[in-house]
């Protein structure tokens, strides 16, 4: 995984109504690169349940949105702010609830953090070579009411799912570090009112 092409990437900003901030913190254990992952708890109003990336809204206090991203880790797992060694930004991604997200690749210690389970379920640690085994990896495509066609990415890795924009943040972030890129075909196309399939 090679962390120093972030640095060179030069990122697409969007403007939306609310802007958030993630990190997408790398955590290298057994001397192999793994991606550290939050599981939202399932009485959150906007995205329950899902796999997301340690972050959240900015504030006004925040003094820029790197800012935020720390904030909300530490409130989040526990992430001290002297912790993250950061690389650089993945895109923002605009997600369905009006958010500019600006992603943050940084690497963390490889320790035990603790979940707020206020905000967050469970942390997952998944490795990197499972989140770029293509038998872990499918996609469909559907027609958004607001967004028009759009194409959404699932990665399953040791009972969990990422997708939606963490899954987004997580292709560009793996196409970015690594050899894999998206598959040129979908695996399904779907009726836009069908159920997600996660």
């Amino acid at each position: 995984m090679d962390l120093a092409r972030v640095a060179q990437h030069d990122p697409v900003t969007v403007e939306a109504g609310r802007h958030a901030a993630v990190i997408a913190p790398v955590v290298m254990r057994d001397d192999r690169p793994h991606v550290l992952f939050t599981k939202r708890a399932d009485h959150l109003g906007e995205h329950p349940g899902q796999m997301s990336f340690p972050g959240g809204g900015r504030e006004p206090s925040d003094g820029d949105l790197r800012a935020t991203a720390l904030r909300e880790a530490n409130e989040e797992i526990g992430l001290r702010t002297d912790e993250p060694s950061f690389y650089g930004r993945l895109d923002d991604i605009h997600t369905v609830t009006d958010y500019a997200v600006s992603p943050f690749v940084a690497t963390i210690p490889d320790r035990e953090y603790e979940p707020d389970h206020r905000e967050v379920a469970e942390i997952a640690v998944l490795s990197v070579d499972d989140l770029t085994d293509r038998t872990n990896y499918e996609s469909e495509l559907r027609d958004h009411p607001q967004y028009g066609e759009i194409r959404l990415h699932f990665f399953h890795v040791d009972g969990y799912t990422v997708w939606g924009a963490t899954g987004r943040m997580l292709v560009q972030l793996l196409e970015l570090t690594t050899e894999w890129e998206v598959p040129p075909e979908v695996d399904r196309v779907v009726d836009p009112d069908a159920d997600f399939r996660v």
